[in-house]
């Protein structure tokens, strides 16, 4: 192989990771959207993961994300400073509870197993947000 073929095949191998990296940050920055209203998707998780994506594959993606009013300061508050606003942190944990609550209770009679794994699953939720600084504003 020459060194013009090594070249554009590797060249067109970063080209295909670039393609999977836009995708793979576009169902994410999508699930992290619907993250905002449905309460057991993490939307800070899933706009990190779309942020990271976007800087290894499309710059003026990533900078759109980054300065969108109100996408932005969610990624700039946890990378500045690792930490998630009081309001934030009340809102999701209420709603979790409310939500994993109703399905213990109604969903699940009688699943003695599904609703000890799901208060489980409701506890790690719980203690995985709150073992993050609180945001001053």
């Amino acid at each position: 192989m020459t060194t013009l073929g090594a070249i554009l095949l590797v060249n067109s191998y970063f080209c295909g990771v670039k393609i999977v990296l836009v995708i793979l940050g576009a169902i994410s920055l999508g699930l992290a959207i619907a993250g905002i209203f449905l309460p057991l998707l993490p939307t800070t998780p899933l706009l990190l993961l779309s942020a990271w994506c976007f800087v290894r594959s499309s710059p003026r993606l990533y900078e759109w994300l980054i300065n969108h009013p109100h996408l932005g300061p969610y990624i700039r508050n946890f990378r500045e400073h690792r930490a998630i606003p009081l309001r934030v942190k009340v809102v999701s944990v209420t709603l979790v509870w409310l939500t994993i609550g109703y399905c213990i209770v109604s969903v699940c009679s009688g699943m003695i197993w599904l609703q000890i794994l799901l208060f489980a699953m409701a506890a790690a939720i719980t203690y995985h947000i709150l073992s993050y600084k609180t945001l001053k504003s």
